[in-house]
């Protein structure tokens, strides 16, 4: 019983040695699906602003908790709004490293995170001015104030103009 000739290929041809396999590289800044982790997102200007303005408004927050109070009411209106201001951040930053936004396309991330900035801003605005305002020349206070407020709004005015830019496309889509 013959089954004929068969034909085994083979990566090495019969002139030389074999030739390494090609090594694919996936693109850094996008990743691939399958990894857990966006790596390229810690090194993002994006990452780095968002971590840095977690480190403002803990700074914020530790420098008006140390201070001696005069107005308790002020004070801790400041210290929430940092404090959940940090906190949202913090989720933004994981949503983004974990590629959370992928999984759960039902929310708008980019209208989600507009309107966080565009509140706390407002919001962090308000407590830093009432603050500051009855301070009364306690320099631990006015620093606290002002440390927390200009680097979240710095970074969230940037994040607010690239929201509603992308919330503008949402809307014209839909």
């Amino acid at each position: 019983m013959s089954h004929g000739a068969r034909v085994i290929r083979t990566g090495v041809s019969s002139g030389g040695p074999a030739a390494p396999p090609a090594l694919t590289v996936a693109s850094s800044s996008a990743g691939s699906d399958a990894e857990l982790m966006d790596g390229a997102y810690f090194r993002s200007c994006a990452g780095m602003l968002k971590v840095a303005q977690m480190i403002s408004l803990l700074i914020g927050f530790i420098s008006v908790n140390h201070s001696p109070w005069t107005d308790y009411s002020a004070y801790s209106f400041f210290q929430i709004v940092t404090m959940c201001d940090l906190v949202m951040i913090l989720f933004f930053y994981v949503t983004h490293i974990f590629r959370i936004y992928r999984k759960l396309n039902c929310v708008s991330w980019p209208l989600a995170e507009f309107l966080h900035y565009l509140i706390g801003t407002i919001l962090l605005l308000i407590g830093s001015i009432i603050a500051a305002a009855k301070s009364y020349n306690v320099t631990g206070l006015v620093a606290g104030a002002a440390a927390g407020k200009d680097l979240f709004e710095w970074g969230s005015k940037r994040t607010v103009l690239k929201g509603a830019r992308n919330s503008l496309f949402f809307v014209a889509e839909s």
